[in-house]
């Protein structure tokens, strides 16, 4: 039986690192792992990320698993037909009520998979921000989905341990257990592999995914997602080799900027990412919240990436109007990538749509025969 894991958790909190790095430890013990990713629109950098595996990725575009339930079943088939042993599957990071659209009906249509704990993950300032009484520019029904992901959870890793003081390292799991003493949490980084094994090697013979169903206002979670603008946009930028420009400070540059733009409008940013692929050269940015890192990085090009002509692709989710999100995405582009000829080959913005989800369960389905 092909296992199917879930891993869910708001925007910036980590997944597709911890998706990347679950997918090499499996194929390094010997399995055939795929990648299902999930957001509202098109051109994700997730999705280029994590092909970066050498591994089978399918992209869900256009609506979250639970409203596209057939479109999320059908790309496990596909990759399991593949011969995927393990799928790993993210949803987007504003989707909330998993077991109850996802999990249950995959448990009642779907005995031939063997479908494993929903492990949410939470960016330890949300986390704070919620339970220990730190300050948030976020707001209160984005914080209440956040809250909810972690009530329906099977399993609850707060991420980035490593960027954790040790003050923090001892009052976040004392919290964990006073918010969620009946769950299962724990510290993570998947960038070090703290806690993976401890995390990793229950869950795959764990027999208790989606066991538990949250109440949800659909009010405050249609409202929670619809604060946030997202925008996904991929540009074509014609640059002879000569004239190629540091790749890292021109990222560097261009997400700092967004971020003091977005500053001065006193909202908050959900995360900002970035893959800029030049000359058979690829860089990867991420900025996660209104005063976080700007994080660039080199990657190696490989495969089909060495392939790719001259091209960024620019994902953001930010507090703010989708229209607003644009005007402010378009200016930077015309002002930091001025200097070279650029073509927005695609750019789209948007509010997401009130939640429809194609099942719900209101309780949880029976044990499999």
């Amino acid at each position: 039986m092909a296992k199917l894991i879930l891993i869910g958790g708001f925007l910036g909190s980590g997944k597709t690192t911890l998706l990347a790095e679950t997918a090499k430890k499996l194929a390094s013990q010997g399995e055939t792992v795929g990648l299902v990713t999930n957001d509202q629109a098109p051109e994700l950098v997730d999705t280029r990320l994590l092909r970066r595996t050498g591994m089978e990725v399918a992209e869900v575009a256009g609506s979250c698993f639970c409203c596209n339930f057939d479109g999320f079943i059908h790309s496990v088939q596909s990759l399991i037909s593949q011969g995927a042993e393990t799928v790993l599957a993210e949803p987007v990071g504003s989707c909330t009520d998993l077991s109850a659209t996802v999990l249950n009906p995959v448990k009642k249509f779907h005995h031939d998979w063997n479908l494993l704990p929903l492990t949410v993950l939470v960016d330890p300032r949300r986390f704070l921000e919620i339970f220990g009484g730190q300050p948030s520019r976020m707001e209160t029904d984005a914080l209440y989905i956040m809250k909810l992901q972690m009530e329906e959870a099977d399993r609850i890793l707060v991420s980035k341990s490593d960027t954790l003081s040790r003050e923090e390292k001892s009052q976040i799991p004392t919290l964990l257990k006073n918010v969620f003493p009946e769950k299962t949490t724990g510290l993570i980084s998947a960038r070090t592999g703290e806690g993976m094994e401890d995390w990793l090697t229950p869950l795959l013979v764990a027999e208790d995914a989606g066991t538990k169903i949250v109440p949800v206002d659909y009010d405050r979670y249609a409202h929670g997602e619809a604060v946030l603008g997202w925008l996904n946009a991929a540009v074509a930028v014609r640059v002879q080799p000569e004239d190629s420009p540091d790749a890292a400070a021109l990222l560097t540059g261009l997400l700092k900027a967004f971020q003091s733009e977005v500053q001065k409008s006193g909202s908050e940013i959900g995360h900002v990412k970035a893959v800029f692929n030049i000359h058979q050269r690829e860089f990867v940015a991420n900025l996660t919240s209104l005063n976080g890192t700007v994080h660039v990085r080199e990657v190696p090009a490989s495969g089909d990436l060495k392939e790719t002509a001259n091209r960024l692709i620019f994902n953001a989710r930010v507090q703010m109007s989708p229209e607003s999100l644009e005007l402010l995405v378009r200016r930077l582009f015309a002002e930091i990538l001025s200097p070279f000829g650029i073509e927005i080959e695609t750019l789209r913005s948007l509010m997401p749509g009130r939640p429809n989800p194609t099942h719900r369960f209101s309780e949880p389905a029976g044990e499999k025969p």
